[in-house]
C-alpha cells in the first residue's frame, strides 16, 4: 500500500507518470500500441469536452451522461445503452472496445460539439444538448462518407476480446 501511494503521489506531482501508467496497463491488456495512442488522444479529447460542459452549466455526472447519450446517438444511431448491448457487453468501458475508426469518429462528435459550444457558448443544458447532437452530426457525416468509400460499417459487434480487430477492423460478416 505504502508503495502505491508514494507512486499516486508521483503522479500527481508528475502526470505523465499517470498516462505512462496506463499506456503500460493497456498493454498488458494486449491492446497494440497505435490503437493505445489513439485511445489517448480520445481521453483528452474527452476531458476537454467535459471540461467545457462544466463551464457551461453541467454539474453531475448525470448531465454529462445525458450529454454523452445524445452525441452518442446522433453519431453512431445508437444510444450509449444499445452501443454497449451491440458489443456484448455489461460494466465494460465502451471506448475500451471500440474499432480505431469507431474512437476517431467519437473523438470527432466530442471536437466538434466542444468547438461549437466554445464559439456559441450555451447558457441551459437544453442548448448544450442541441450542441451535443450537432457535433454527433458531423460524426454522422463522417461515418456514412467512411461506409460508402469502404463498403465497411462502423458500429460493429467487434471488441475488446479480439484486439487485433479493433485496430484492423478487417472486412468481416458482422462488418459488411
Amino acid at each position: 500500500l505504502a508503495k502505491v501511494g508514494s507512486e499516486r503521489i508521483e503522479e500527481i506531482n508528475n502526470p505523465e507518470l499517470a498516462m505512462d501508467r496506463m499506456k503500460q496497463l493497456y498493454e498488458r491488456k494486449g491492446y497494440s500500441k497505435s490503437w493505445i495512442e489513439q485511445r489517448e488522444r480520445g481521453i483528452i479529447t474527452r476531458h476537454n469536452l467535459t471540461d467545457e460542459w462544466r463551464q457551461r452549466g453541467a454539474t453531475s455526472g448525470k448531465d454529462y451522461a445525458i450529454l454523452t447519450n445524445e452525441m452518442t446517438k446522433a453519431w453512431s444511431g445508437l444510444t450509449v445503452k444499445e452501443y454497449k448491448e451491440k458489443k456484448g457487453l455489461k460494466k465494460e468501458n465502451l471506448r475500451d472496445n471500440m474499432t480505431n475508426i469507431e474512437l476517431v469518429l467519437n473523438m470527432l462528435a466530442e471536437v466538434t460539439s466542444t468547438a461549437i459550444s466554445k464559439q456559441e457558448e450555451p447558457e441551459t443544458f437544453e442548448e448544450n444538448r442541441k450542441v451535443a447532437i450537432r457535433g454527433g452530426k458531423v460524426a454522422n457525416s463522417a461515418k456514412e462518407e467512411y461506409e460508402k468509400e469502404t463498403g465497411l460499417k462502423v458500429v460493429s459487434e467487434l471488441n475488446a476480446k479480439d484486439k487485433l480487430a479493433l485496430e484492423i477492423n478487417n472486412k468481416s460478416i458482422e462488418n459488411k
